[in-house]
């Protein structure tokens, strides 16, 4: 997501399989910068539909395309981040560091199934991104995780290193700092 506009959901008309590879990703690389803990409620687009419930891709030919038939440099921008590794679907990949960047299926994706990204682990430490982050339970049991720096805390992981790289002031030019640290 490289704008701040609602997420749209994309998700898969037709199985994709595992390791296709998507891309590359235009614009300016920014993945994660407005993550949240919660999925934003923002408009679901079909291509074909006025006011649509979704905006589903499949596969013709081999390559991936909307139901317009645009290819995923049109559309590839739309795939929201993952908030956790359970709802990831897409790794980002990049074959040189500051090469340019693409989005690799981590498994088959089933029709129906949203497409969500986030960054594969060499990507992130490219990119300065925290590639783990320790949860603590809080006083109701549930997971948390919390920055080491400004102490804010997050339901997953991945809104957490999203917040110390895009957003926590007290983080900047410090490396992130584990748990056990």
């Amino acid at each position: 997501q490289t704008s701040r506009a609602p997420a749209i959901s994309v998700s898969a008309e037709s199985c994709i399989p595992a390791g296709l590879r998507l891309g590359p990703v235009p614009g300016t690389f920014k993945l994660g910068k407005y993550l949240s803990d919660r999925k934003e409620p923002g408009p679901k687009k079909k291509v074909f539909s006025y006011v649509p419930p979704v905006f589903q891709v499949r596969m013709v030919r081999g390559e991936l395309v909307d139901e317009a038939g645009s290819s995923a440099l049109e559309w590839i921008g739309l795939i929201r981040a993952a908030r956790n590794s359970q709802e990831q679907t897409l790794e980002a990949v990049a074959d040189l560091p500051g090469g340019q960047i693409f989005y690799r299926a981590l498994r088959d994706v089933q029709p129906g199934e949203e497409l969500t990204v986030w960054y594969s682990n060499p990507l992130a430490q490219w990119f300065d991104i925290p590639v783990t982050a320790t949860p603590t339970h809080d006083e109701k049991g549930e997971e948390r995780y919390i920055c080491w720096y400004c102490w804010r805390t997050f339901k997953y992981p991945n809104s957490l290193k999203a917040h110390v790289h895009f957003h926590c002031a007290l983080s900047h030019g410090r490396p992130f700092l584990h748990h056990d640290h």
